[in-house]
């Protein structure tokens, strides 16, 4: 007869405290091992010991190996449950399943009910905010600073409306009342241009649909602005909060105030498909060009009908960019008066002096700073002289003396052409005339487009040149012959093939630019060697704007537009000179010209 205490065999593994008997199929009881387990796992449900101490005791004394694991397994079905410290997995009985699931259920429920009270705490602290800032006039726009220079009455109504702004008279005060579409406020530093440039976007700041958007040439160039709104912004509207990563205030009524970067053209992608209400660019004669500017302007819309939008600037005299600044905001009207510019925006230019902020023209300190400066600069900053250019590649160029009005061009005179090509930026081709007289370069013609194929670039050009008496010679960009692996012919094939007589351009960049000087100069008879048509406003443009390279100074800034001068310079690279006059004559007699050369059309 089998004893009770013997227990099946159910597999090849023989438990722990049993082995094999003398009956077939059945497993006999070690009295001593499990003895010991017993004692060891009564330690480890009453927490004196863990299972890896109890399993290396047992194994020890028992001289018959147990893992913590197996000890797990044999304290589970001794207790009915997992052990405390176990980390193994266990299959919990339908019962436990369902108060641990009641458990967690409880327990986030209460986390949520928490996190409900915290938003409704949020959102009535928000509500009251909104409350006191759309229906009293409170939170005026004024500094602390200010009231040593106010009457002690004003003070005082100022310290009771908590009033923590107030602009100075005069040019800060005109700046931020202006209802112009567009206003440059500029002129000396220290007028109190960047505090005006922060504050004007709060105008809406209690309207949901604002947004507003601050800008300056490199985000580095922000801080000083990000730090002074800082100080105004939660003043002006408790509640408002900045996002650092995104560098965006979100104020108590859903408006936003962002902070962004211009620092090149492609740039302005980075807010395409944006809508702002306000924008405003802090120093805007740090951009080489305005095509940024005027790509921000289309950005501009809002869908409240109450929110008037505006573009504000600021800007001190010179900088790249201090041609194209002067002739859209300064050169069309007098200071202060309104004016309705070519694009349909109204306009006006607010002048800026040093003695218009009080806080710096009373201390002294700061206008002695400026006066120790360069002449130039000096010029700039402290009067606001507009008429000084500096940082511009040639500064030698004077619209005075190198720009003419067209005149009618003697038909014996060489004409040539200097092409470069682009089709997501613009492809410029240069027409100019030599005088047979003195050997001057005159640019007589442009075209300055982008999208153009080969193919259509060819035939605008041939359309332009029907007025010519002969067919001209020009110079191409080496770039426009190479084939990058696409199917057909290259952009200079597709020229050749429309009948113009080009080869590859001399594309030796500081050699061109220096030739470029050296064409600017004035000679002994008072004029220089190069004249331009003023019906070629583009190729004007960038000669009188387009910046120094800051890692090449004898270069220019290749970031900047330079289309329409690296059309110029190929053509003075291809070494213009005076034409015989009998191979000119002899031309004339020639029907269309066919390229016996398919790569340099010679």
């Amino acid at each position: 007869m089998i004893p009770k205490d013997y227990i099946k065999k159910k597999s090849k593994t023989i438990p722990f405290g049993y082995e094999v008997s003398e009956f077939e199929g059945w497993l006999r009881p070690i009295q001593s091992q499990l003895f010991v387990l017993n004692k060891y796992i009564k330690q480890v449900k009453d927490g004196s010991l863990s299972l890896r101490e109890a399993s290396e005791l047992i194994s020890s004394e028992t001289k018959r190996k147990l893992s913590h694991v197996g000890l797990s397994k044999l304290v589970q079905k001794n207790k009915g449950g997992r052990p405390k410290g176990s980390k193994s997995n266990y299959n919990y009985s339908t019962t436990q399943k369902r108060k641990q699931l009641v458990a967690r259920e409880a327990k986030k429920l209460a986390k949520e009910k928490e996190k409900l009270k915290r938003k409704e705490t949020k959102l009535k602290k928000e509500k009251e905010v909104l409350t006191k800032t759309t229906e009293t006039k409170t939170n005026q726009v004024v500094i602390d600073s200010d009231l040593e220079y106010v009457a002690p009455s004003v003070q005082e109504i100022i310290k009771e409306n908590n009033v923590i702004f107030h602009p100075n008279e005069g040019p800060q005060t005109k700046f931020l009342a202006a209802d112009e579409k567009d206003v440059l406020y500029g002129g000396a530093a220290g007028g109190g241009k960047s505090y005006a440039m922060l504050i004007d976007p709060l105008r809406y700041a209690h309207k949901k649909a604002h947004r507003g958007l601050i800008l300056r040439r490199s985000m580095p160039e922000l801080r000083e602005l990000i730090d002074k709104s800082r100080e105004l912004y939660p003043q002006a509207f408790p509640g408002c909060k900045f996002k650092e990563v995104e560098k965006v205030w979100n104020f108590p009524s859903g408006a936003k105030i962002e902070f962004g970067f211009l620092e090149r053209d492609a740039d302005v992608y980075r807010y395409q498909g944006q809508a702002y209400s306000w924008i405003g660019f802090d120093e805007i004669t740090h951009l080489p060009t305005d095509f940024g500017w005027n790509y921000l302007a289309s950005r501009l819309r809002t869908t409240d009908p109450s929110i008037k939008t505006y573009l504000r600037c600021t800007a001190n005299p010179g900088g790249v960019g201090a041609n194209w600044v002067k002739n859209r905001y300064i050169l069309p009207s007098e200071p202060d008066k309104s004016f309705l510019g070519t694009d349909g925006l109204t306009r006006k230019f607010i002048p800026a002096k040093l003695t218009d902020n009080p806080y710096l023209a009373n201390d002294g300190m700061y206008e002695q700073m400026l006066n120790s400066l360069p002449p130039v600069q000096r010029k700039q900053l402290l009067e606001g002289n507009w008429d000084v250019n500096e940082g511009a590649a040639f500064v030698e160029f004077d619209p005075d003396v190198h720009v003419v009005p067209p005149f009618q061009i003697p038909i014996a005179w060489e004409r040539l052409k200097g092409i470069d090509y682009g089709y997501a930026s613009e492809s410029c081709c240069l027409w100019g005339t030599i005088d047979i007289e003195d050997g001057t370069l005159i640019i007589y013609r442009e075209l300055y487009r982008k999208g153009l194929t080969g193919q259509e670039l060819g035939s605008i050009i041939t359309e332009m040149e029907r007025e010519d008496p002969f067919s001209v010679n020009g110079v191409l960009d080496t770039a426009a012959w190479a084939n990058t692996g696409t199917t057909g012919p290259t952009v200079g094939e597709a020229l050749l093939r429309a009948g113009h007589k080009l080869r590859r351009a001399d594309k030796n960049r500081i050699q061109g630019k220096i030739q470029v000087h050296e064409y600017l100069k004035i000679k002994d008879n008072g004029r220089p060697k190069l004249q331009i048509f003023n019906t070629c406003p583009n190729l004007i443009r960038e000669i009188q704007s387009i910046p120094l390279s800051k890692t090449n100074p004898e270069d220019v800034d290749t970031h900047a537009s330079d289309h329409a001068y690296d059309a110029l310079r190929y053509m003075i690279m291809s070494r213009p000179r005076v034409a015989n006059t009998f191979d000119r004559l002899r031309q004339l007699k020639q029907e269309r010209y066919a390229p016996s050369d398919s790569t340099f059309g010679y």
